[in-house]
């Protein structure tokens, strides 16, 4: 990859009056963010102007202000800290093409056929459990498991109208209904609604923090989160859950969602989002960032090796643009159903397990 200062210097000629800026949408995590950015600007002499989000509701407040300022843009690069809504953003035309020499050889379930945004450093999709209220035999291994009756009233999981949980929620559907069974990611919201899990507006951190707390037993969470209340000594656990009943399936496994960087269409930089987006990009980026708190998964398989303890044991296989298409369909139902509250004494149902007749 070129050097940013040899293409900031190349194609920045005219520029010298005023200090070089560039402005980042961002949704990731702030304090991870504003390291990585640091070392951009050092790097580059470019001045970011960084905008961000509140925890609760990262990403699609960024998404609506894109949305808000697409006949004027103000944005020039989006760092999203999920992938489904930038894919919406995709499909919107708000995103402008980028190709460079180092975006040749990106994998290519992590990036755009039409070179629109590029996933990198990912977080998986987990359960957060106590280790002091759960015994390890009892630690659920699947998604499915949540519906077991001795979760009635244990179950956290953040409003899916927010962050990574509502792009999780189209992964499930479009797995489960086309893999399975139609209709058994209905079932499966069904099964919690009926343990009368509560949906919590503080995002992933709190679906966490009311585990580590004892407001509930387990949670639906993502992998930064729990990192994090580790480091601060909290008590709680993961377990990489699968979307297989049956434990040989292969590519049933859990969900990875990368970070994705994009240049937003017409925006008022343009060639310095060039240059912030190689940064993005860099293998210097993602070893940082799985140096982090947020322990990211690099997708970079060469660098991937030199972080064997954040490898997902079996990722599932799930298309990113169909399930970014079900997203919406999929957080209504969940709205839907998961308003629902049973009386207490009424025990939570089971999904039911689909038949070899019914899953072909």
């Amino acid at each position: 990859m070129l050097s940013l200062a040899f293409l900031l210097f190349s194609g920045m000629g005219g520029c010298a009056d005023a200090p070089p800026q560039v402005v980042l949408y961002v949704s990731a995590d702030e304090h991870i963010a504003r390291a990585a950015i640091a070392a951009f600007e050092q790097e580059s002499g470019i001045i970011v102007k960084m905008v961000g989000d509140t925890e609760a509701k990262k990403t699609v407040g960024l998404v609506q202000r894109l949305r808000a300022e697409k006949n004027r843009p103000q944005a020039d690069v989006f760092w999203s800290s999920e992938v489904f809504m930038t894919i919406e953003l995709a499909e919107e035309g708000l995103l402008e093409p980028y190709e460079s020499a180092t975006t040749a050889t990106w994998p290519g379930e992590w990036r755009d056929a039409q070179n629109h945004w590029y996933g990198f450093a990912g977080r998986a999709r987990v359960i957060v459990y106590s280790p002091s209220r759960i015994s390890a035999s009892q630690v659920p291994q699947t998604w499915m498991e949540l519906c077991q009756s001795r979760f009635h009233d244990k179950i956290v999981m953040a409003d899916p109208r927010f962050g990574t949980t509502g792009g999780h929620l189209g992964a499930m559907k479009l797995h489960w209904d086309r893999k399975v069974m139609p209709g058994y990611y209905d079932a499966w919201l069904e099964g919690l609604a009926a343990n009368n899990i509560r949906l919590l507006p503080s995002g992933n951190a709190g679906v966490v923090e009311a585990v580590a707390n004892g407001e509930a037993d387990v949670g639906m969470t993502d992998t930064d989160d729990v990192w994090a209340a580790q480091a601060r000594g909290l008590d709680v656990d993961l377990v990489y859950a699968r979307h297989s009943i049956e434990p040989g399936e292969n590519g049933a496994g859990t969900l990875v969602i990368p970070n994705t960087a994009s240049i937003i269409k017409g925006g008022p930089n343009p060639a310095h989002a060039k240059l912030l987006m190689e940064f993005l990009l860099s293998e210097r980026l993602e070893r940082m960032l799985a140096d982090s708190a947020s322990r990211n998964i690099p997708s970079r398989p060469t660098l991937a090796v030199e972080f064997p303890q954040l490898a997902v044991p079996d990722p599932l296989r799930v298309d990113l643009k169909v399930a970014a298409t079900m997203r919406d369909t999929a957080v209504r139902s969940a709205m839907s159903i998961l308003s629902k509250r049973e009386p207490v004494s009424q025990p939570a149902m089971t999904v039911p397990s689909a038949s070899p007749e019914a899953r072909n």
